[in-house]
């Protein structure tokens, strides 16, 4: 075997050794001997469009030829590539790695046979090799130009983007335009140019490999991605198109998906004729018949289509290649067909090993030079490979699967999947969580009355699909089975080590799990400053309140430019004061970032200078955001008018309710509005903490001072606006979670504490929720609604109130008597310190609402003022069905009301303040943590965001919307014990009942921090403190 043109191959230039390809040999066998005879030429049409020319024995099976493909390309992950070429009857068919290919390819001198992808996988993260996502990225290009890739123009022009930066480097309009001129990526280019140069603008610093990291994380999301459809018609003669992915065999009508039918569901495929038979495992609950046909073009494209099944069947699900069966003496029976080649699992296992060498590749269209290193072996064996790889492999190759080697193909026109393949049957619930019992590292336990988590999980929520006509033979509403560690494991960082040249390498990572070692030794290459750490803070939380200000200029406005609900005033009172902010803030990231960098001394090091400071940029900025302030003083008379706006007009009332059910809207919609109020006081916390660390003789003092004193003459100006905008926003918050109220919200009404505590009736303790304002005190209990709201039983006002400890009187433990004019209740609290924190409260309430003029008006809706006595209270008897829907659980509910901190205090039975609240706004941080669970072995990367008394986790900073959240209240936070073998430095520990968590920062500071802020959610301060430390501060 040899290649006509003799030249180099990119890896002999550098003296590697021959690659094995894609050999599937056991450790210790020889290869089989080359086929004598005759060479003939084959032509081979690469993924970057160039062609080469392979000799090869003409008795030589197809996998001979691949391998030679493979190995000329230094290829270590060549068995997710495979052969195409155009039969005699033109029809595209896959060269079959078994079969001599003489045999297969009738005239080769007058065919192009192209190398091209043939397994996707359902994560790009499981590609471990920089050349292999390149091949990917290249294929992703190529299905793009020739319209197989579909997707809307957004993601068009931001997939482009990418491919633009990976060949020509950092953003200049000019060169972008000009190349963009000369290469076509996408049919109706044109239209698209300039959102393509808007979004490359934003790519700034970003090398070639992270390039094609970022297009694979877009495109695996789009519905057509790796998808080749083959024209089919259903029984009644509709026409649809069949495909198959990792996940199993999908229909289409048009490039909209229709149907799925996953693999677990799949008993046997077969053709006959033209007819593609899928056979389905008994399913008692569904209507449709076991057994599925598809009549299709000819036998030969049936039997294409039924081959491709078979060997994605086998990549996948199986452990290792399918065993040949024994040749019948006399006749066979259909076809002999089978899978050649390792699985997924086995590429995963071989390149987990290390039994390759990294070489150096060439990219055809890039001007930017793409290195791997030529070590002879890595350093760490696993370097490359996150620690669960293993365990994502197998859940994602087939759970249950057989033993290797007990399942194959029948020789007949047909492949039988065993009943053990796919383990026993699944309720609805276990189908979208096939992680198990357990947790996997990558998943967060989404059953709240189970797991006492409350959790937006996005596991299965990738991307939006059009509706299944059928819940019964669609394996998930997502079209597939992807593991839920699949969807949540971090993202694999690009082979390359070289960090962008402008943006800080510890914020540009991708998320991705990491060995220990390298994990260490990385962070020893970056400053040990804490000034560095205090300043890379500001970097993390503008990354995360820049995404909070799209939710406004960016989602919300899209969302209503759409529909003519909102009155043209309210549309030029909100956007027009939010995109000057985001525009001022998008350029301020950049110039931290730009600075980070020089600090860590890993770009432009011809120039000299010290860099090591922030105080300069900070003070240049905030003296410019005071320009802005006009905008600033406008966002609480947006509040008000748009809460105004949503009393009056039920659409507009729909709007923001479906908009706040979109996973970007990951906090209440009036929330966000007052987000660039809030930022204010994270300058100001992050300078004095500057000034503190710095001595007066410190080169960045004077500048971190005067942008101290500046950012503290803006906030002292609005700091009574947002204080009365925050109990604005509450209240309004609170009113949705409420049924059975009028006016809860009125002038001179505050909130002060929302909790759980037990009511005792005439049937004992029942849980209800209490709410205490400075006139009033509701108690409600969570009422079987649709939308997950508390109904109100009674309201008890403040005035003429007594309170009183009977825990003797009663015998219940933490037992409280609250003694009104016309009612009186008796409540306990969970422990001695949730009942201090309510004593301490009302009682404070009762003193304000005997200093105001009078009574509070009553504002329940519907039912009249409870004029009971207190012997008829204490012997109150509530209804049987508001004591059933008080425990319903949270996923016979609609979502959207699901999440909130009202329905985080029921379930774990605990209490928040407005001052917690307040609180909480100061404390908001992000950045990457590490993560691991209690039984895992592996630490992974996260992005993590710490607001609103929870933790959300992303897979990168650049991810539009979180994957799951943690509520922190009621959890305790501690450092581990020696007993618990977390030999690793900077690593705090989150527990509640059975759960628990282990999270470790990159610094002794950003330890320090995290602990700081958690501590604030997981245990409420008392309210003297508190007060105390906010008057400390200079507004």
């Amino acid at each position: 075997m040899g290649e006509i043109e003799q030249r180099p191959t990119p890896g002999s230039r550098l003296g590697a050794p021959e690659n094995s390809g894609i050999s599937t040999l056991e450790h210790g066998q020889k290869p089989p001997p080359m086929p004598s005879g005759k060479l003939m030429s084959i032509k081979i049409q690469m993924l970057d469009d160039t062609q080469e020319a392979f000799e090869v024995p003409q008795r030589a099976p197809g996998k001979v030829l691949l391998d030679a493909v493979c190995n000329h390309l230094n290829l270590v992950e060549g068995d997710y590539f495979g052969l195409e070429f155009p039969d005699h009857k033109k029809i595209t068919v896959w060269l079959d790695l078994l079969k001599p290919i003489v045999k297969q390819i009738r005239r080769p001198k007058h065919v192009v046979v192209k190398f091209v992808v043939k397994f996707f996988p359902p994560d790009h993260t499981q590609l471990q090799e920089e050349l292999t996502r390149y091949l990917f990225a290249l294929q992703v290009k190529q299905d793009l130009a020739q319209g197989r890739l579909t997707c809307n123009d957004t993601s068009a022009a931001l997939l482009i983007s990418h491919i633009v930066q990976s060949e020509i480097g950092d953003f200049d309009e000019a060169s972008d335009r000009e190349h963009l001129a000369k290469n076509k990526y996408i049919p109706q280019q044109d239209a698209l140019e300039d959102k393509i140069v808007e979004f490359h603008h934003n790519h700034i610093g970003q090398t070639p490999a992270e390039s094609d990291f970022q297009l694979l994380e877009i495109a695996r999301r789009l519905e057509m991605y790796g998808i080749r459809l083959y024209p089919a018609k259903d029984r009644e003669g509709t026409k649809i198109n069949l495909a198959v992915a990792n996940t199993g065999i999908l229909v289409f009508q048009g490039f909209t998906k229709i149907n799925a039918f996953n693999w677990a569901k799949v008993r046997k495929l077969s053709f006959k004729r033209k007819r593609f038979l899928i056979k389905l495992r008994p399913d008692v609950n569904s209507s449709y018949q076991d057994t599925l046909e598809f009549l299709m073009a000819s036998r030969d494209f049936c039997k294409s289509f039924w081959k491709i099944c078979v060997e994605h069947h086998a990549f996948f699900r199986l452990f290792e290649e399918p065993k040949p069966k024994p040749k019948p003496v006399l006749f066979s029976r259909g076809s002999s067909f089978r899978f050649s080649g390792r699985t997924q699992k086995q590429v995963l296992d071989y390149v987990k090993e290390g039994g390759h060498k990294k070489v150096q590749f060439e990219r055809k269209h890039s001007k930017i030079h793409s290195i791997r290193s030529l070590a002879t072996q890595p350093t760490e064996p696993n370097s490359e490979v996150p620690k669960q790889s293993q365990q994502s492999a197998s859940l994602t190759l087939g759970e249950g699967a057989e033993s290797p080697g007990s399942q194959s193909c029948q020789p007949g026109k047909e492949l039988n999947v065993s009943a053990q393949e796919s383990g026993p049957p699944r309720s609805p619930a276990a189908q979208k969580s096939p992680a198990g019992s357990t947790p996997a590292d990558g998943a967060v336990r989404a059953t709240v009355e189970e797991e006492e988590e409350v959790v937006k999980d996005r596991t299965q929520q990738s991307r939006p699909q059009p509706p299944q006509p059928s819940t019964e033979l669609s394996i998930n509403s997502q079209g597939g089975a992807a593991p839920a560690n699949a969807i949540l494991s971090p993202n694999l960082s690009p082979d390359t080590k070289q960090a962008s040249p402008l943006v800080s390498p510890l914020l540009n990572d991708q998320a991705g799990p990491r060995t220990d070692d390298e994990e260490d030794s990385r962070r020893k290459r970056f400053p040990t400053d804490k000034a560095y750490f205090i300043a890379k803070e500001v970097s993390t939380t503008e990354r995360t309140y820049l995404k909070d200000l799209e939710v406004i200029t960016s989602w919300f406005q899209s969302t209503v430019s759409k529909e003519d609900s909102m009155p043209e005033t309210l549309k030029s009172l909100i956007f027009p004061n939010f995109e000057p902010l985001h525009k001022f803030h998008t350029n301020f990231l950049k110039e931290i970032e730009q600075r980070l960098a020089l600090w860590e001394g890993r770009s432009n090091a011809h120039l000299r200078g010290d860099y090591q400071r922030i105080g300069d940029v900070m003070l240049k900025n905030i003296q410019d955001m005071k320009q802005l302030a006009a905008h600033l003083w406008k966002h609480s008379e947006a509040l008000e008018a748009l809460e105004t706006s949503i009393r009056g007009s039920r659409r507009l009332e729909s709007l923001c309710r479906d908009f706040e059910l979109q996973k970007v809207c990951y906090l209440p919609l009036n929330t966000f509005l007052l987000r660039p109020l809030h930022r204010l006081m994270h300058y100001k916390q992050v300078l004095e903490r500057l000034c503190k660390h710095h001595p007066p003789s410190h080169a960045d003092f004077r500048d971190c001072r005067a942008a101290l004193a500046e950012i503290t003459e803006m906030a002292a100006q609005l700091h009574g606006t947002m204080i009365k905008m925050e109990n604005f926003q509450k209240l309004h918050e609170l009113k949705k979670d409420l049924i059975g109220v009028d006016n809860l919200v009125i002038p001179g009404r505050e909130f002060i504490r929302l909790g759980s505590l037990s009511k005792l009736s005439g049937k004992g303790l029942q849980q209800r929720m209490f709410f205490l304002f400075n006139d009033v005190l509701l108690y409600t209990s969570r009422g079987l609604t649709a939308s997950n709201q508390f109904k109100v039983h009674g309201q008890l006002p403040l005035y003429g109130m007594t309170i009183e400890e009977s825990e003797d009187e009663w015998g219940v433990p933490h037992c409280l008597t609250l003694r009104g004019q016309r009612q009186s209740i008796i409540v306990a609290a969970s422990s001695r310190s949730e009942m201090e924190k309510w004593v301490e409260d009302i009682q404070m309430a009762i003193d304000l609402a005997e200093k105001s003029s009078g009574p509070a008006p009553e504002f329940l809706a519907s039912s009249p003022p409870d004029n009971k006595s207190p012997e008829e209270a204490a012997g109150d008897q509530e209804s049987e069905d508001d004591l059933s829907a008080s425990r319903t659980s949270l996923e016979r509910q609609a979502p959207h009301r699901g999440n909130t901190m009202v329905h985080v205090c029921w379930h774990r039975n605990t209490s928040v303040s407005m001052v917690d609240f307040s609180v909480a706004v100061e404390n908001q941080l992000s950045g990457n943590l590490l993560r691991k669970f209690k039984n895992s072995n592996g630490w992974q990367k996260l992005w993590v965001v710490f607001t609103n008394f929870c933790l959300f986790f992303y897979k990168s900073h650049q991810d539009n919307h979180p994957l799951a959240s943690l509520p922190l209240l009621g959890y305790s936070l501690t450092v581990p014990s020696e007993a618990e073998d977390i030999h690793k430095d900077h690593v705090f520990k989150l527990h509640f009942k059975s759960h628990v968590y282990y999270f470790r920062a990159e610094s002794e500071y950003t330890f320090a921090r995290w602990m700081e802020v958690i501590r604030s959610a997981t245990s409420s301060a008392s309210r003297a403190h508190v007060l105390s430390h906010k008057e400390s501060h200079v507004y």
